[in-house]
């Protein structure tokens, strides 16, 4: 039995390795807020989540498909969480089981294969009933295909053979085995034997204890009975009991595990859509939006999106995060500049994030969204200082970038935060331009969030048409509205705004600037202040 929620053709692979920058994406992304939304507490689905949102999908028809079973996972989300609370009991009752410690005895194992075998029977009846009531209501073909598999393996004929069986293998009347002397004497070629029918008519005994009585006399067989403290023969016929029953106890081992087997795949599979509902359930107790994206092949250039908002930090906050339109189809360079603490790295952090979650099937956290598929998502983001000493902050950002250029491909997605700043704005907009232009030349799209002017000014006078330059918005009265809008760079990110918010506790008036002329004054009034 086949699970292929999250693959059309193939089931998840849980031992597929995370790719060597996820605990860089981690970090600067603040990832760990999303996946513990969508765990609700579970570690399995923590790292279930974890696992499917780093394997991104590279085909649109994979994310498509994906999409269509969570769609209707939202849809019916009693259903899900019912399916996926029979797989985890299911899996938590076979570990229960006593027995396994002693597999290596045929008697023990076949024991606890029944055992087993009876508790993974009632969680299958239980599936099936849920595929019988469900089969008119589920339309995608990941779950379609997922019902007709159990309705159709798990028939009413199956599961009444099973039953048989266990009831067969307990041996309530022993066990009837044939065997052939072989060299010295030596039995092989056990065969375990069906045993006659426990349901037979009056009838058919009375006949057959005539035929015993007719043929008196004549011996047709030896009968060898163990006496009560024989040790030595019980073990004999112990021993003679498992390679009889040896080949049955195996094959019915290799039952469990295939069923066991079929679980683990559903709770792996089942558990990204449970994730799903939870991080649902999160964003509708906000009040949050989100949408299914529109994916697009690598081959084009396409960002667009409306009301993109940073979907951990409103994990994080009470309030609801504030979003940004951006329209950058055809671009592969998006700088990102203005005023200090405006929400330009929380967008360059809903970019990325929005990006992983689209090519893992998920839905976004934006009222529209649109983007192609990249090969891989890398992050340079400012760090602070060494602490030991080992290196200055230009040479550890250097050999950041060097590990990503080693590794990063044609078609990927960079987002750059305040990178090489730590160097004075000439020799820093030198290093970023070059390495900038090689990302660009190589088809990698990038996302630069830089207070460099020299930087940002100088792409701005090229006037290259593929490139898009957003400002965070700043009014009149020095607030920020956290959105993006388009515009030129600016010489000055307002860092006088954050000096006289945290030092004098207000806004500046109008034009006023520290740098004028009453500086001093407002500058010992501030003091007076704090």
């Amino acid at each position: 039995m086949k699970v292929f929620l999250l693959y059309r053709d193939r089931d998840f692979d849980s031992n597929c390795p995370l790719p060597p920058h996820s605990a860089t994406l981690m970090k600067d992304l603040e990832i760990d807020r999303l996946l513990g939304a969508m765990a609700a507490g579970d570690a399995f689905l923590f790292d279930v989540a974890k696992k499917t949102l780093f394997a991104s999908l590279s085909q649109t028809e994979d994310i498509l498909y994906r999409q269509q079973v969570l769609r209707e996972c939202l849809e019916h989300a009693a259903v899900i969480r019912d399916i996926y609370a029979i797989a985890v009991e299911a899996i938590e009752q076979e570990k229960k089981v006593w027995g396994a410690i002693f597999g290596r005895y045929p008697d023990s194992s076949l024991s606890r294969s029944i055992d087993v075998l009876r508790i993974f029977i009632g969680s299958l009846e239980r599936l099936r009933v849920i595929a019988d009531q469900s089969d008119e209501e589920f339309h995608s073909e990941g779950l379609k295909r997922f019902f007709e598999m159990i309705t159709r393996e798990l028939n009413d004929a199956y599961l009444d053979t099973v039953k048989s069986y266990l009831q067969r293998l307990t041996f309530k009347r022993g066990v009837l085995l044939s065997a052939e002397l072989g060299k010295g004497n030596k039995l092989s070629q056990f065969v375990l034997l069906k045993p006659q029918d426990e349901k037979r008519g009056w009838r058919e005994l009375l006949k057959r204890w005539m035929e015993q009585l007719s043929s008196k006399g004549t011996q047709e067989s030896f009968v060898y009975q163990v006496a009560d403290r024989d040790e030595a023969g019980m073990r004999a016929l112990t021993e003679l009991k498992g390679r009889g029953i040896s080949n049955v106890a195996t094959a019915l081992a290799q039952s469990t595990d295939h069923i066991l087997s079929f679980f683990t795949k559903l709770r792996m599979e089942l558990g990204f859509y449970v994730g799903c509902l939870n991080l649902r359930d999160r964003l509708i107790n906000k009040k949050e939006t989100f949408c299914f994206p529109e994916p697009t092949s690598s081959d084009e250039q396409v960002f667009s999106a409306r009301a993109l908002y940073d979907v951990s930090l409103s994990l994080s906050i009470e309030d609801r995060a504030v979003g940004s339109d951006v329209d950058a189809d055809e671009k592969s360079l998006i700088l990102i500049t203005g005023a200090n603490r405006g929400g330009k790295s929380t967008f360059l952090r809903s970019v990325g994030l929005s990006q992983l979650m689209m090519q893992c099937g998920m839905f976004v956290a934006a009222q529209r969204f649109s983007a192609n598929i990249r090969d891989g998502l890398y992050t340079h983001f400012k760090r602070e200082e060494d602490s030991t000493l080992k290196s200055g902050k230009l040479d550890e950002e250097l050999h950041r970038m060097s590990v990503i250029v080693d590794s990063i491909t044609p078609h990927s997605l960079m987002l750059l935060n305040e990178s090489f700043g730590s160097t004075n704005e000439r020799e820093g907009s030198e290093i970023a331009r070059q390495i900038v232009r090689s990302f660009l030349d190589s088809g990698v799209k990038v996302f630069y969030v830089t207070h460099m002017f020299d930087l940002a000014g100088g792409f701005y006078q090229e006037k290259m048409v593929n490139s898009l330059f957003l400002r965070a918005e700043r009014l009149e009265d020095s607030t920020r509205t956290f959105r993006l809008i388009e515009g030129a760079p600016l010489p000055t990110s307002y860092g006088e705004d954050l000096y006289w918010r945290i030092f004098c506790h207000g806004p500046l008036q109008g034009n006023e600037s520290l740098l004028g002329g009453d500086v001093g004054q407002r500058t010992r009034k501030a003091g007076m202040r704090k």
